[in-house]
């Protein structure tokens, strides 16, 4: 006889709630022009400015060869520049432009939005209580603190 009850294993709903979570999100910054990743590394320049590109893709877990398209739309965009290093020239920093911290404003908002209506089924010390336990399971598997594993394999502009 066969058990047609739905899976209950924790690492299988971490995968179904994460994939949601992360497609919605996804339609969320959409909405603003961006994309996860882009988010992510606006996120990451936020809090360690002057980055280069080979520290970011190293931050990231990512090859130069793939940091390279996302930092040069983030440019495009006029989110991002490449400033030269006064004290190596060979060394270009990456720097947040004003239209960058907007869009942090904005990120920051749909974050704090699509937060809640993930876990709105939860009291906020439920949220609290799932943060932490979380929190403890990431730094358990070596998880980079906001830093999506994704990264790792995320295509270059020609595909995987």
């Amino acid at each position: 006889m066969t058990d047609d009850r739905p899976t209950r294993s924790s690492a299988f709903l971490l995968t179904q709630i994460g994939t949601a979570a992360a497609e919605r999100f996804a339609g969320r910054v959409a909405e603003i022009g961006l994309t996860p990743p882009e988010c992510g590394v606006l996120g990451l320049l936020r809090g360690r400015p002057g980055l280069s590109q080979v520290e970011l893709g190293k931050v990231l877990g990512m090859i130069p060869s793939r940091v390279v398209p996302l930092v040069d739309g983030l440019e495009r965009a006029g989110l991002l520049e490449r400033v030269r290093d006064e004290a190596d020239r060979r060394r270009n920093a990456l720097q947040l432009t004003g239209a960058g911290r907007k869009a942090l404003t904005s990120i920051g908002r749909i974050g704090r939005a699509h937060d809640l209506q993930i876990t709105g089924a939860l009291t906020a010390a439920q949220r609290s209580t799932l943060a932490d336990l979380l929190a403890r399971i990431a730094d358990d598997l070596g998880l980079t603190p906001g830093v999506h594993p994704g990264y790792r394999t995320m295509p270059g502009p020609d595909g995987p």
